[in-house]
């Protein structure tokens, strides 16, 4: 029995190897196909904006939540749900701001960035840029909109990575004439 278990943590470690060096190799071919930083994050949110509109489906298939009543429920289902389902970690939800439409998540171990040292001719490179991508394109697919940026990286220093997230509006379903 107990052996059975140790094959399947090694299975996960694994698999979560697997994907961090597989994420890395991606992030290293478009800095080889792009001539600056600046669109290399730009592709990365893209990416990651086109996985989060087709994740959501597959969160709201397996994880059983319900439609958030504000902002607040949003952030700590991200957190203690998303994150952990997808990602493995449970980042903390912390630095609200006064109007509640504004907090941060912090990572203190960031999967996405195992065995990773940037290049220092990537100063400007947000590497896990895709996060702050599928984090948008998953929260538009449930009609809101946010703003999602990296205030803080363990890859340029900082102590812990930290992504912050800002509501914008929310967004009106748009029916077909006729299907009201």
């Amino acid at each position: 029995m107990s052996r059975q278990s140790n094959r399947t943590t090694d299975s996960k470690k694994m698999n979560s190897e697997l994907f961090t060096l597989t994420y890395g190799a991606l992030v290293s071919q478009l800095c080889k196909d792009y001539e600056n930083d600046e669109e290399v994050n730009k592709q990365l949110d893209k990416m990651g904006y086109n996985i989060g509109v087709r994740l959501i489906e597959d969160f709201l298939a397996r994880s059983s939540v319900g439609r958030c009543q504000d902002f607040r429920e949003t952030a700590d289902v991200i957190a203690k749900v998303a994150f952990k389902m997808y990602l493995g970690v449970t980042p903390s939800v912390t630095n609200w701001s006064p109007a509640g439409d504004e907090f941060s998540l912090i990572l203190e171990n960031n999967p996405l960035a195992d065995f990773v040292e940037l290049p220092d001719n990537h100063n400007t490179l947000v590497y896990s840029n895709l996060l702050c991508g599928a984090l948008r394109g998953a929260l538009e697919m449930v009609q809101m909109a946010v703003d999602v940026k990296f205030a803080q990286d363990t890859l340029r220093g900082d102590s812990v990575t930290e992504i912050r997230m800002k509501f914008i509006k929310r967004i009106e379903e748009n029916l077909p004439a006729g299907d009201e």
